[in-house]
């Protein structure tokens, strides 16, 4: 632990260790190889315990659930009523994650699947084991740390449904309806759970409490907004609650933090139990569910297409769907926070330049060891135009970054899918089949106090509307794109300056009014929130927008600004080992908006670039900028746009290590 979270957290922090999310619950995706396979994850549920939980995505088959509280090789289907089995689906526990058998239905050589893994925490997950007595109760100890949202319980030897109890919406509890079936659920006003107990007997499936005679059970414990997380054990990190459906109307669904990971049950008739994740498609244009009372293949069942969206406080529901937004419908959920929570040290593991050579460029594979969360991609090396795209998790569509037309599905074909954990599943595209195609991806993953995205919804406020980030820290470099109109520049915000630029130009820096702020006022964005206007490229009532957070993170990123001097100068960042990425932009006059990278090189003698704001090729044989051990130089050689001797010639950069 750094002195200074010492000093946040007080004079007995040596004490106390922070927990995270990204510690304690992982959704994790993986091709099957028909054979054995090691699932590394970061989650130690050997000595930690918890559960796995695996679903096969391209084909109709049961899911898999496996835990540490009973024989690892001994599995349940939510979709179905069977007793325990045994098999090869899960044959250990690790301390990074789990190791697969060769089970067909969780480990199918070059089947798809996902994976859930819920470490076992005080205020997050508990999983126990007990037997039941056929009375009217069975009070049952539990180490959750905090009194349960939802417990679901499942008889191991004998055929039944999978019980369930959930606090809906904090003032109505449900029973009386299972994991395994679409049925509507009953209000069930039994004692609710302790934060040290919970009774069988009020855990109840269709028509039968989880407590029969001699049964054998096993019980999985979710918290609720319970905190124990964060640098200050405050923060919560999974919540249960309820709503009520608005049928076509948006509306938000405020947890106080991005989910990663939603599941919902409406509970006033017949529908499925429906999964999301951010790591297989969370997002409005997506039809990537799964139904945890149904074997179905993805998307093969309930559409959720237009359903649903994160942001940064909770989840947006969309439109009508019968599922998660009927019209006056009663609906559960329980959420779980996105992660990282931790702030990163090292720029590796928060990006990543990829370099594809076009001999390569169909179905292959981006490695960055990370999750992707947002990439620009150019077709680097070309002598002709060049398009330089930006895509991003939560949207999953492409961005011009030199124009300001709308957004667009993957330009070139099946360019980029995010549903990777180490990259890109997959790069193809015919029209970039060519020999002088190389793709160069330039890879950012969100992390606090580096990189945030939020998509969120204008109001066209003239007093200015306050939106949610979750980026930790004051942004210093924050980017808008308008997702609803077709001609909406980029609008960039420089906080250091108070000024606003356009990403697809390359004039001088102007009066951020109207834009970030009310109409005729700037409101500078703080750590929690950023402020836009009614104006269309910000916050235009009804129109949707996604903005793009940078800060500087120690030893990790830098944004700042420096003055020309017409000769060498270094660029100091805090860095170690030099920067991997730059981004200059002149600011009190016209200047282009130029980017480095390692991969195609930043060295003494020839600096390549491509330019954010221009469709021209990438430009060689020029020594402009170079490495510097805690930065980056710009050189005697540098043109007006990087490194002007006129007086008042400023620059802002940003710069990762």
């Amino acid at each position: 632990m750094s002195s200074t979270q010492q000093l946040l957290l007080g004079e007995n922090a040596v004490n106390i260790i922070p927990n995270y999310i990204e510690e304690v619950f992982s959704t994790f995706l993986y091709t099957g190889n028909g054979a054995t396979q090691t699932i590394t994850n970061g989650i130690d549920l050997s000595t930690k315990g918890g559960l796995v939980w695996l679903k096969e995505r391209n084909n109709a088959r049961s899911h898999f659930l496996q835990d540490s509280a009973r024989t690892i090789t001994s599995y349940l289907s939510s979709d179905n009523t069977d007793a325990a089995s045994s098999g090869t689906a899960v044959t250990a526990l690790n301390t990074t994650g789990f190791t697969l058998g060769s089970q067909s239905g969780t480990n199918g050589s070059t089947n798809t699947y996902c994976s859930w893994s819920f470490r076992k925490q005080p205020k997050f997950f508990d999983v126990v084991t007990y037997t039941g007595n056929g009375l009217s109760s069975n009070v049952i100890s539990h180490n959750l740390g905090s009194v349960p949202g939802f417990i679901i319980c499942k008889r191991t030897n004998s055929t039944s449904g999978w019980a369930i109890w959930h606090r809906g919406n904090g003032t109505t509890s449900y029973g009386l309806f299972a994991l395994n079936s679409t049925a509507a659920a009953t209000a069930n006003f039994s004692a609710a759970p302790t934060s040290t107990t919970f009774d069988a007997y009020n855990i109840w499936d269709t028509g039968n409490p989880a407590n029969a005679s001699g049964g054998a059970y096993v019980a999985y414990l979710f918290a609720h907004d319970a905190g124990g997380f964060g640098l200050t054990g405050t923060d919560n990190v999974i919540s249960c609650g309820g709503y009520t459906g608005t049928g076509s109307t948006a509306q938000n669904i405020t947890l106080g933090y991005e989910p990663q990971w939603v599941m919902i049950k409406r509970t006033d008739t017949t529908n499925s139990w429906i999964m999301v994740d951010n790591m297989r498609g969370f997002f409005q244009a997506a039809d990537n569910a799964l139904e945890a009372n149904s074997s179905n293949a993805e998307a093969a069942g309930v559409s959720m297409t237009g359903a649903m969206q994160p942001i940064a406080t909770g989840f947006t529901l969309f439109n009508a769907n019968s599922a998660v937004n009927a019209s006056g419908g009663t609906y559960i959920y329980i959420a779980i926070r996105r992660g990282p929570m931790k702030v990163p040290t090292l720029g590796t593991t928060v990006f990543a330049p990829a370099f594809v050579q076009a001999a390569n460029n169909n179905a292959n594979r981006v490695q960055t060891g990370f999750p992707v969360d947002m990439t620009f991609m150019n077709t680097a090396g070309s002598t002709a135009a060049v398009e330089m795209y930006e895509y991003d998790r939560i949207r999953n569509q492409a961005f011009q970054t030199y124009s300001a037309a709308n957004q667009q599905s993957n330009p070139y074909g099946t360019d980029v899918s995010f549903a990777s954990n180490t990259g890109f599943a997959n790069v193809s595209g015919a029209s970039r089949a060519a020999p002088s195609f190389n793709i160069i991806f330039l890879n950012f993953q969100r992390a606090p106090s580096f990189f945030d995205v939020v998509c969120y919804t204008g109001a066209g406020s003239g007093s200015g509307q306050s939106v949610a980030h979750g980026l930790g820290v004051t942004p210093e470099l924050l980017l808008v794109k308008n997702r609803t109109a077709s001609a909406e520049n980029w609008s960039v915000l420089i906080t250091s300056r108070s000024t606003r630029v356009v990403l697809n130009s390359t004039g001088a820096e102007g009066s951020p009014n109207q834009y970030f702020g009310g109409s005729s006022s700037y409101i500078a964005p703080t750590s929690s929130v950023f402020t836009v206007g009614p104006n269309g490229e910000t916050g235009a009532g009804a129109n949707t927008y996604v903005a793009y957070l940078f800060a500087t993170c120690a030893g990790v990123s830098k944004v700042g600004s420096y003055t020309g001097t017409g000769t060498l100068q270094t660029i100091p960042c805090g860095f170690t080992s030099g920067a991997r990425f730059v981004l200059i932009k002149r600011v009190d006059s016209t200047g282009a908006w130029y980017v480095w990278d390692s991969t195609r090189g930043i060295s003494a003698g020839d600096d390549p670039y491509l330019l954010l704001n221009s469709t021209a090729p990438q430009v060689n044989n020029t020594n402009y900028v170079d490495t510097d051990t805690t930065g980056f130089k710009v050189t005697a050689a540098a043109p007006a746009d990087i490194n002007s001797s006129a007086s008042g010639a400023t620059y802002i950069f940003l710069a990762i290590a």
